[in-house]
């Protein structure tokens, strides 16, 4: 598999994380050390990979329970050695995200190192 299409793999692992209200996923696709960072509803939101965790968990009933709406689409990847940029459009707790996810290659494992967020509707 190529470094694209695991990435690829890794996006849709972080949004099935949201998607199910699962912390272990999230953490699991997020390095310990990520940053998360936003303006919801006018606010911004600066994060922690945990804190972001704990975030999606307290999410209940779960999206997925919930019978939302699946939008995820990938609008690019641009793959640089062991770092990577993805532009990600997708719907989370009723709004539409743009989110800018930062990935890096360490000892193989594609994993998120930043992640921006931008609503772009409610």
């Amino acid at each position: 598999m190529d470094d694209e299409k695991k990435i690829e793999v890794g996006v849709q692992h972080y949004f099935d994380g949201m998607h199910e209200s699962s912390s272990e996923k999230i953490l699991q696709i997020f390095h310990h050390e990520a940053r998360v960072a936003g303006y919801l509803h006018g606010d911004l939101m600066l994060m922690s990979a945990s804190d972001f965790a704990s975030f999606v968990e307290s999410q209940q009933p779960s999206p997925k329970k919930n019978g939302d709406e699946i939008i995820l689409e990938i609008l690019s990847c641009e793959v640089a050695g062991k770092t990577a940029c993805v532009k990600v459009r997708d719907k989370y707790l009723g709004s539409i995200f743009l989110d800018t996810l930062s990935f890096i290659n360490i000892d193989g494992e594609w994993q998120i190192y930043n992640k921006l967020f931008h609503v772009e509707s409610d």
